[in-house]
């Protein structure tokens, strides 16, 4: 690979016309320019210049070189201006992503503390699979993973686990459903039909082994890599669906069902992955603190 700072000498030296002029300007001695440029002509394997006299002239290879070092060069000088010149007030770009198995309202809930902040803050969001956000993390296209669990095992991503805290799920039901099922919660789930957040989901396994240690069994009738879409088929009546403690008051708004019970046994994890062992991003930093303050406080839901 081409030595920048060798080439930039090179530059130098043709603009100037000579070795002499280009050291007053680089403040460097002319025995070490021309060391250097002895050494660009060594790695690119041909002559810069020729003596003509006292003066050099530009070789053939010299004159090609000298055409893309100029544009490099002429281009960093415009690239300066322009930063030097962006507006003060210009927004922090944070880039996040939210793995597909997260809630909304959850996602939303966490990321919103980083649009609270004394600068301007864009967000750019972008929702996929744990493996394919944490293959964006590790070449910097986003500055964290917001996930329900740590960086899988099986993928080999360097990164960094943020626990933003953990909170117990609440079951949900249309009115008529859930009224018949408060009754003798949790037992009173053998036979109801159930609908599942998908297998990628952490919760959905620690939910199952809940249910066989209390030897409860549902009739599940759906399952779901969307949590959307699976509290849209709980609001049509189809069955049952589990959504985190926290967000029990708006989801019962938002889908038109009541609560039928909750329990702190089964929890549900968050968590903040990164590149970096200990935070420096401010949008990052208000997020987990702000989820460790409140977001993940079990408050009992309303029981009617």
């Amino acid at each position: 690979m081409i030595n920048y700072k060798h080439l930039h000498y090179f530059w130098v030296v043709a603009k100037e016309g000579g070795v002499a002029r280009a050291s007053e300007r680089l403040h460097l001695t002319p025995q070490t320019i021309s060391g250097q440029l002895s050494l660009l002509e060594e790695n690119l394997g041909d002559a810069l210049f020729n003596r003509v006299g006292r003066n050099l002239e530009m070789t053939e290879t010299g004159r090609l070189v000298f055409s893309y070092a100029d544009e490099i060069f002429s281009l960093g000088g415009e690239l300066e201006e322009v930063v030097r010149n962006l507006p003060s007030d210009r927004p922090l770009i944070f880039k996040v992503g939210v793995a597909d198995v997260v809630p909304k309202s959850i996602a939303y809930r966490l990321l919103a503390p980083a649009l609270q902040l004394p600068v301007s803050v864009r967000i750019i969001c972008r929702e996929n699979s744990i493996e394919s956000l944490l293959a964006e993390l590790a070449v910097h296209r986003v500055d964290l993973v917001i996930a329900d669990g740590p960086i899988p095992s099986g993928v080999n991503v360097r990164g960094f686990n943020h626990s933003l805290g953990d909170c117990g799920i609440t079951f949900f039901a249309i009115p008529q459903l859930a009224r018949k099922l408060i009754k003798n919660f949790p037992h009173s789930l053998t036979g109801a039909p159930l609908l599942l957040q998908g297998e990628m989901t952490v919760v959905q396994g620690r939910l199952l082994k809940w249910f066989e240690r209390l030897n409860i069994h549902p009739q599940i009738v759906g399952e779901f890599d969307d949590s959307a879409l699976m509290k849209a088929f709980g609001r049509a009546g189809t069955g049952v669906f589990i959504a985190p403690t926290p967000i029990a008051e708006e989801v019962e708004k938002q889908y038109g069902v009541e609560v039928i019970g909750q329990t702190d046994e089964v929890r549900e994890q968050f968590y903040a992955i990164s590149v970096e062992r200990k935070i420096s991003h401010p949008a990052v930093s208000a997020i987990t603190e702000a989820a460790r303050e409140w977001l993940f406080k079990n408050v009992p839901p309303r029981r009617r």
